[in-house]
């Protein structure tokens, strides 16, 4: 079993940034593809970023790509979303997820383990 834990959302403006962490333990790290996924209420889950274990392959959301940088640290077991020039329609809650293998993916049902969520709300 994975746990995952999020911080780092909160309230920003419209245009500027946030950086998102999600700490894993309860297992080895070790070949997993994490990613980051967002709701807002009423809407279904959607796909943000992910990013391989070996960092050597990352993919994003079209409306994300440019302003977000997913990372990780494997050495402390957490990966990053970095969001620069946030915008109004970037409020939701953000989830860190995982799921065991190599390919990325942009589907919920792909991903094994799921963080509680941290508020992500921008004001225009």
């Amino acid at each position: 079993q994975v746990q995952l834990v999020e911080s780092g959302g909160g309230l920003v403006q419209a245009g500027g940034s946030l950086r998102l962490s999600c700490a894993a333990s309860g297992r080895s790290f070790v070949g997993y593809v994490m990613g980051w996924f967002r709701q807002t209420p009423g809407k279904e889950r959607e796909f943000v970023a992910a990013i391989t274990y070996s960092r050597s392959s990352t993919y994003y959301a079209e409306s994300v790509k440019g302003r977000f940088t997913i990372s990780r640290d494997n050495a402390k077991n957490t990966v990053y979303l970095q969001m620069n020039s946030l915008k109004s329609e970037d409020t939701a809650v953000y989830y860190c997820a995982a799921r065991f293998g190599t390919w990325l993916s942009d589907e919920v049902h792909k991903y094994d383990f799921w963080g509680q969520g941290t508020q992500v709300t921008v004001s225009s």
